[in-house]
């Protein structure tokens, strides 16, 4: 069982970390285009399903910081992958169907895909970790 003082550093890497700030920035990003894509190109449908997803993934990864237990910060950050992997998709999509630019695709995709990264490393390490700890 994990006491308050390991789950508070635990949970304290996250605090203003790369994947906070990255998190964050990325919404910020998305929620750019969202507007663009409604206001510019009348597109509403999968401005919205991005719009969801992309703001997900940093507001999933700030719900991880006062996590309840390693398996709960698991389970966060899980869920904030899947949000990261769906995001992906719909701006493939939105690429692929000529709602979004060459050049805006490159850009965000690439914001995406670090994302992806980071969230990967950390689910994979906290399992890790969490094996460990089990007798």
């Amino acid at each position: 069982m994990t006491n308050r003082s390991q789950l508070s550093t635990f949970n304290s890497q996250l605090n203003k970390g790369p994947l906070w700030e990255k998190s964050f920035a990325f919404a910020l990003r998305i929620v750019k285009m969202s507007k663009h894509l409604q206001n510019e190109k009348r597109e509403y449908v999968l401005s919205k399903q991005v719009l969801r997803s992309g703001t997900a993934i940093g507001a999933l990864v700030r719900e991880a910081e006062h996590a309840q237990s390693k398996a709960d910060f698991i389970n966060k950050m899980s869920i904030a992958l899947k949000e990261a992997n769906e995001t992906n998709y719909w701006i493939e999509l939105l690429h692929q169907s000529g709602e979004i630019s060459e050049e805006s695709y490159q850009s965000i995709h690439s914001d995406a895909q670090e994302l992806l990264k980071l969230l990967v490393s950390i689910v994979k390490t906290s399992k890790e970790r969490l094996n460990n700890d089990r007798p």
